[in-house]
């Protein structure tokens, strides 16, 4: 797992390997890791070890689900997001509930924070076709 750099330009995030937010702990023990693919993003947390479930969006949903992420807009129809009143967030695939994702309310900070700087922008299509 990698680090993003918050330098990056627009969709120059990492493609094939794991990685959290520039803002995450640097231990990398505590952390929303991403991992994109052609046609769709992997999440998962990195407390699991890289054992445990993760949860896939499809391309074509996951800026609905970074805007719904920073309250940029409505539910998105991929993965329901409960954020709970500690400021923690436990994330769902709506196709399949039983896999549910639980992030300390540092994690999702530092995810939130990560998102509204561009750290998660699905590359392009060319990008992810190389």
């Amino acid at each position: 797992m990698i680090s993003n750099n918050s330098n990056m330009e627009r969709g120059g995030a990492p493609v094939g390997v794991w990685f959290k937010s520039s803002l995450s702990h640097p231990n990398g023990n505590d952390c929303v890791e991403v991992f994109f693919e052609v046609g769709r993003a992997h999440i998962r947390d990195s407390k699991d070890g890289g054992v445990g479930p993760s949860v896939v969006v499809p391309a074509e949903l996951w800026q609905s689900f970074l805007d719904e992420v920073v309250g940029d807009g409505g539910a998105n129809s991929a993965i329901r997001v409960d954020v709970e009143s500690s400021g923690g967030a436990t994330i769902r695939s709506r196709d399949d509930d039983q896999v549910a994702l639980s992030y300390t309310p540092g994690e999702w900070t530092a995810f939130v924070a990560g998102v509204r700087n561009g750290e998660f922008t699905l590359p392009d299509a060319a990008r992810l076709a190389a």
